[in-house]
């Protein structure tokens, strides 16, 4: 019987991350999933019915030892780790005149030194093996610019740029590293907008509507089977942003 690859994705336990662990689940992978509350057993359940093995780590993705210990950890479970989704993020919007010093630091924090951390660490043991993917999620505000988020656009722009920079250093070892950047998506978020704002977001999307979070689970999995692919941002907006 050949064994299951692994998939390692951070965030997973809700929004997008959690469709991603879906995605992986459905396509025959076993998973890690890394967040700082943990999973809810109905997530874990439904991956398990999905014929998923599933590790639930607890851990702070900004922290560099504890991203060291997270790899260590699904190393030690799986023996191998074929793909990295960074997917972990937090926000702290407001105006730049008003943004505390500590707000910026925050998000820089978790959202750019976060995904360095574990692609640092994750990097290793796909040179050991030869072989790996690793996925970025980005973000159409590290694009483009969005009024009230000056520090996750600035992180943002910066994992679009670690993502080619690193894609370039790791290719000849037969690593690849993508991103994904998505637009506006479907959420507990947009949710709560009132009708007369979200009809405004939707005005300024070609294709008329938000995307769903399994649009994004679905470009992820491209990138990791397409396998000449590498350094590429693949924007999954409905059109708001062309390159």
């Amino acid at each position: 019987m050949t064994e299951k690859p692994t998939a390692l994705i951070t965030g997973g336990n809700r929004g997008i991350g959690a469709a991603i662990a879906r995605e992986f689940a459905n396509k025959g992978y076993n998973l890690a999933l890394v967040s700082r509350s943990g999973s809810s057993q109905a997530h874990l359940d439904d991956l398990s019915e999905r014929g998923a093995k599933v590790l639930d780590l607890k851990a702070e993705v900004q922290d560099f030892d504890q991203a060291q210990a997270i790899i260590n950890r699904c190393k030690e479970e799986y023996a191998h780790i074929d793909v990295l989704v960074n997917n972990a993020g937090i926000t702290r919007d407001t105006l730049l005149m008003r943004m505390k010093e500590a707000d910026f630091d925050a998000v820089i924090d978790v959202n750019l030194k976060g995904y360095f951390n574990l692609m640092r660490h994750v990097s290793k043991v796909m040179l050991k093996q030869k072989s790996g993917n690793i996925i970025n999620i980005a973000s159409l505000s590290g694009q483009i610019g969005n009024a009230g988020q000056i520090n996750y656009a600035a992180a943002k722009a910066g994992v679009i740029a670690m993502t080619k920079t690193a894609a370039r250093e790791l290719a000849s070892r037969g690593i690849r590293v993508n991103a994904v950047a998505p637009g506006f998506i479907a959420s507990d978020m947009t949710d709560k907008l009132s009708d007369k704002v979200k009809e405004q977001m939707i005005a300024q999307i070609p294709l008329g509507d938000f995307g769903r979070v399994e649009d994004i689970a679905g470009a992820v999995y491209f990138l990791v089977k397409n396998p000449y692919i590498t350094g590429t941002t693949l924007n999954v907006n409905g059109g708001l942003y062309m390159e």
